[in-house]
């Protein structure tokens, strides 16, 4: 049987994210940055793994990113916005430190603008 390749890569970042994820831990003190990203848009989502919460999430796709001038959501410029605007929703909700989970993509291109522009903006990651 064959699998196409769409199919097989997935397979192989799903592998990768429970890689990361038996290491990456969110607690209170110190809550888990999970990025996912498509070829579309870009989710961000600061998790209380303890508990198994969501604190702050901030998409590409919502009004209150779009009025910041971006339209779309595929690129560096826009992951930087977005990782900006989580690390402000962040401070306000009290967190100062986040362990950084890159949900199985490579760490490069926008998911590391994100993890950039939250270090910049006052996060500890």
């Amino acid at each position: 049987m064959q699998v196409n390749r769409r199919k097989k890569k997935e397979i192989r970042r799903t592998a990768a994210r429970k890689r990361v994820r038996r290491t990456v831990r969110g607690t209170v003190e110190r809550p888990r940055l999970a990025v996912f990203r498509s070829s579309r848009q870009l989710q961000l989502q600061v998790i209380d793994d303890s508990v198994g919460r969501t604190l702050v999430a901030v998409s590409t796709l919502e009004k209150a990113f779009q009025e910041r001038g971006h339209k779309s959501g595929a690129t560096v410029e826009a992951a930087t916005e977005a990782g900006k605007l989580l690390a402000e929703r962040a401070g306000s909700a009290g967190v100062k430190q986040v362990v950084f989970d890159r949900g199985g993509y490579n760490y490069h291109g926008r998911v590391r603008a994100v993890a950039e522009a939250v270090r910049e903006a006052g996060l500890v990651v």
